[in-house]
């Protein structure tokens, strides 16, 4: 990967790590918020690229500003160009990221794609993104036929994560799942 502005990676597997809150002071400085358990962090896995994988910034030197950071990029951009992009997500690859420490973290941008089943067997779907409005994530399963629906990514209605094999069992309560991948009681319990 190149560190050009302009050069572009495939927007699959990429990770959020911070955002761009604005320009900072008069010598082309953005202001960025950083995302990643250690704040710093964000700025050690190389260019920092949009959602396309397009570099937006590449980090030359970071000094904390008490609510995030003011960053001198490698691109140059004036004042108004910085202020332009405010709110813009950045993002790094994947594969630039650590690996998990334990059995219960995972990135989600892993599950998607997953096949998602049901404990007792039924296929579920496959998890289509991973969502989160501010109360914690939201699996978003596309089932085999219907519209994608939304399950809480918790560990009681996902008990078993197998992110090698790309495989999610899933064990909601049936008022969760669409009528049309829920048990029905004149089939013996089996849809």
């Amino acid at each position: 990967m190149s560190g050009e502005a302009g050069s572009k990676l495939s927007g699959k597997g990429l990770i959020v790590v911070g955002q761009i809150a604005g320009a900072f002071g008069v010598k082309g400085e953005v202001r960025v918020r950083s995302f990643t358990e250690d704040p710093e962090a964000c700025f050690g896995y190389g260019p920092l690229l949009d959602a396309d994988g397009a570099t937006i910034l590449t980090p030359a030197r970071v000094r904390s500003l008490g609510e995030g950071f003011g960053v001198v990029a490698k691109e140059q951009r004036q004042r108004e160009e910085w202020e332009a992009l405010k709110g813009a997500l950045l993002h790094v690859p994947r594969e630039a990221m650590p690996e998990t420490e334990g059995d219960d973290e995972v990135y989600v941008a892993d599950l998607v794609g997953a096949e998602v089943a049901h404990a007792d067997g039924r296929a579920l779907g496959k998890v289509k993104a991973v969502h989160n409005f501010g109360a914690g994530d939201l699996i978003d399963i596309e089932p085999p036929t219907g519209p994608s629906f939304l399950l809480p990514f918790t560990r009681e209605n996902f008990p078993d994560v197998d992110v090698a094999s790309k495989r999610l069992t899933a064990n909601p309560d049936e008022a969760l799942l669409p009528e049309s991948l829920q048990r029905q009681a004149s089939d013996g319990g089996t849809n």
